[in-house]
């Protein structure tokens, strides 16, 4: 049975895009199903640069949330609404009590939970061992449009470096023929050569 079968019942709450959803040092008082949008979550050093963890997407958990209910912490990163967002919250109690009492929904929680782990740390090892060109490379082709609706400093954000480094890389790619900025966007010309990066 999946988690989601769990949040029947429970309505949708809708949080336009570009709205928090969690800060850091919050406490955990839900346990989260997104059921439309993207969440970003990400950290944030005391200089403000950003680094993205992972996104939250329809039918998954967030990790981190998870991990704050079951230990008793508070949430340790920044959430914010990519979109507009649809989510259904069951307080940490009804959570609390399903983990003791339903062994579906427990086993269900900690394959959620050794999922997201697995991708949070190949996203920590991309951003330990993979140099910047094949980290923006990767991301600039996991859109399925040539023209992303993007910034420098968001695709810094996504592969974990500054926002100089980002444009000094994509006037490279520019160079290169590969891409071309636009305001508040950049397109793809030779997805192939970009591929070849990777």
């Amino acid at each position: 049975m999946s988690i989601a079968h769990y949040f029947n019942g429970y309505h949708d709450i809708r949080i336009p895009a570009g709205q928090p959803v969690l800060h850091q040092g919050d406490e955990c008082l839900n346990y989260f199903l997104l059921t439309a949008g993207s969440v970003r979550l990400f950290t944030r050093s005391a200089r403000g640069r950003e680094v993205t963890l992972y996104h939250v997407r329809p039918d998954s958990i967030c990790v981190l949330t998870t991990s704050c209910l079951l230990g008793g912490r508070r949430f340790p990163a920044e959430a914010v609404a990519d979109t507009d967002l649809r989510v259904r919250m069951m307080p940490k109690a009804r959570f609390d009590d399903l983990m003791e009492t339903a062994p579906s929904f427990r086993d269900a929680v900690f394959q959620s939970l050794a999922q997201r782990m697995d991708s949070l740390i190949q996203t920590i090892e991309k951003l330990a061992l993979e140099p910047i060109d094949v980290r923006i490379a990767k991301y600039l082709l996991s859109f399925d449009t040539a023209l992303i609706q993007t910034t420098h400093q968001l695709v810094a954000s996504e592969v974990g470096t500054a926002r100089e480094v980002v444009s000094r890389h994509l006037k490279q790619l520019a160079d290169k023929g590969m891409i071309q900025p636009e305001r508040g966007a950049i397109r793809i010309l030779d997805p192939d050569a970009l591929a070849k990066l990777t």
